[in-house]
């Protein structure tokens, strides 16, 4: 009985050490979130509302991160709620660095097409650090309309 539980003991032990080192990939939500909302009107005295909202979840071991948007919009006439419609996702973007550390970010975007974006939908800043170094790293995304999305990263210096 006694080989038995320092078998049990062993085993547990060895399970233990291998779940800390296989550290899982810890995963953050930005800090900066906004919404924008417009509204139009159609024919027939309807009014329509639509309203979008984005934010970023990265991973902070591998760099890598997530643009996540929704989005509803709101039919309506004089008297009442015609229409709701929503939708949503998320969709993976490349990693900010090359090798896994530990990892902080923040993330910012431009508002909707208006007189700041010069063409297309505008665009985003990433900037992620390592927490066990002294390395940042700023990245800005533009769409500009046609094409894939253009994206330069600079790692900053310290003076």
């Amino acid at each position: 009985m006694n080989h038995v539980m320092k078998i049990c003991l062993g085993v547990a032990l060895s399970a233990a050490t291998l779940v800390s080192v296989a550290r899982a990939d810890d995963f953050k939500l930005s800090h900066n979130q906004r919404i924008s909302c417009s509204r139009g009107l159609a024919p027939g005295k309807l009014s329509t509302a639509t309203c979008k909202s984005y934010a970023y979840v990265f991973n902070a071991k591998t760099s890598e991160y997530f643009r996540c948007q929704v989005s509803m919009a709101l039919t309506r006439d004089n008297k009442e709620v015609l229409n709701v419609q929503a939708d949503g996702g998320c969709s993976k973007k490349p990693r900010i660095f090359d090798t896994d550390s530990n990892y902080d970010f923040d993330a910012t975007e431009t508002e909707p097409p208006n007189t700041n974006s010069f063409f297309g939908p505008g665009g985003y800043a990433i900037w992620a650090s390592d927490t066990t170094a002294q390395k940042v790293r700023g990245c800005i995304i533009i769409s500009p309309g046609i094409g894939s999305d253009v994206s330069k990263c600079v790692d900053m210096t310290f003076q």
